[in-house]
């Protein structure tokens, strides 16, 4: 098994670990690679799309000719999880984008997302989640999180804060709004990996 995580911008290395460290915990023999061209696409069973600057990794992943390959990747069935900026990405819309210059989302999950709605760097916290599939709570970390606003009928929400929601899953695309990697617990990578198909 071959697991990529985009590395344009963002917790790369964190998300490297983490996904390494629950491959171990799975017993998965394999390898976890940075992705930063299309042809690092080819033979991956899943991608991971990090947290960082939404609009930053957008233009990098226009420049790279990484947009349509990572959407056409997804649109085939092979798990792909974003967490924070990275499901901004996925999303179908972002709420507060302000003009065609802005980031175009993949729209490969139906989700409304708002930028920043939790505040600065500053405004950082964390928070035990009750996540389903989960035998006990995870540590939320959300860092200048986005808020996801709306999901749609398709969408299955797998963990909630003051009843928003901050963990997704549609069909093989999951949104983060937290930040897994940072938790030193390797339980929402696990369930990542867990969605490829044998």
């Amino acid at each position: 098994m071959k697991v990529g995580v985009l590395a344009l911008q963002g917790d790369v290395s964190e998300h490297v670990s983490a996904l390494a460290s629950a491959m171990r915990s799975l017993g998965i023999s394999g390898s976890v690679v940075e992705v930063r061209r299309q042809p690092q696409l080819e033979g991956l069973s899943a991608l991971l799309m990090p947290g960082g600057e939404s609009t930053t990794m957008a233009k990098q992943m226009l420049r790279f000719g990484l947009t349509e390959p990572i959407a056409e990747f997804a649109k085939s069935g092979n798990p792909v999880m974003g967490t924070c900026a990275g499901a901004i990405l996925l999303s179908s819309k972002i709420v507060d984008r302000k003009g065609p210059e802005e980031v175009r989302p993949l729209g490969l999950i139906d989700i409304s997302v708002r930028r920043n709605a939790f505040g600065r760097q500053v405004d950082s916290f964390e928070k035990p989640l009750t996540v389903k599939g989960l035998d006990s709570d995870f540590p939320g970390i959300f860092i200048r999180a986005p808020r996801i606003e709306k999901i749609g009928k398709h969408v299955e929400s797998l963990a909630t804060l003051n009843e928003e929601h901050v963990m997704v899953r549609e069909n093989n695309v999951m949104a983060l709004t937290f930040h897994p990697e940072l938790a030193g617990d390797d339980r929402v990578h696990s369930m990542f990996l867990s969605m490829i198909k044998p």
